[in-house]
């Protein structure tokens, strides 16, 4: 009898600390718990250091926390949607017509890349929902059944094409990675050289240098946007 009293207390204590203890598991808590460590961290810990202004003019001034701060912006900007063309003149301002045209390349293959990803693994089942009924996607599924590698070729080549949703629609499609990113990578060059020479030539003008450089820069962006129209009739 008196076991059987004292497994009965155990059991209403038991019960009784796990109904104290169940709000722990509650998501809201979970997350106050979260900032109020970051909170912490930011403030007592080491990472108040990175409210030093002194320390961050010094990171912003490493040539090589720039690169990394770049390519990360370009990824960031390329899964989230955002237009890539603005770092990418701003990358010819910064680092120049080679070293901005270089990092460029890389940070938007790797950002279209990270968005292919994202897309198919990650949030298939949303992007199919967001863009089942795009016009271009059966154009898309198709066109990569026949010459994968050439088609994304040409698509990348146009420098004025809508290159974040291309990723999404890409996503959806049989295409592999590797074609993917190898077309990417080569069909990107032309107008991210073009893109870059305009931001260098862009602060050239404003700084009173010469206009015949941006003028022949925007004169090759709009003949390069024209001309995979002719490769797509070709092909036909």
């Amino acid at each position: 009898m008196k076991v059987k009293l004292k497994s009965h207390f155990k059991d209403r204590i038991g019960r009784g600390w796990q109904q104290k203890l169940s709000f722990c598991k509650n998501p809201r808590f979970l997350v106050a718990i979260a900032l109020f460590s970051l909170s912490l961290f930011l403030t007592v810990g080491p990472l108040k250091i990175l409210f030093n202004r002194d320390f961050l003019l010094q990171i912003l001034s490493d040539p090589c926390c720039q690169v990394i701060i770049y390519l990360s912006l370009f990824i960031l900007f390329t899964i989230v949607g955002l237009p890539g063309t603005i770092l990418v003149i701003t990358g010819g301002i910064v680092f120049g017509l080679f070293w901005g045209t270089f990092w460029s390349i890389i940070g938007a293959t790797l950002g279209a890349l990270a968005a292919f990803w994202t897309s198919r693994y990650l949030f298939r089942s949303c992007t199919e929902k967001r863009f089942s009924k795009n016009k271009m996607l059966a154009k898309f599924k198709q066109s990569v059944r026949d010459r994968p590698f050439n088609f994304i070729l040409i698509i990348r080549l146009i420098p004025l094409s809508p290159f974040n949703l291309e990723n999404y629609l890409f996503a959806l499609t049989p295409v592999n990675w590797f074609p993917y990113t190898a077309a990417t990578f080569l069909g990107i060059i032309p107008g991210t050289l073009l893109y870059t020479w305009l931001g260098v030539s862009g602060k050239d003008l404003l700084n009173g240098g010469d206009r015949a450089p941006f003028l022949i820069c925007s004169i090759c962006l709009i003949l390069l946007s024209i001309m995979p129209l002719f490769l797509q009739k070709k092909q036909k």
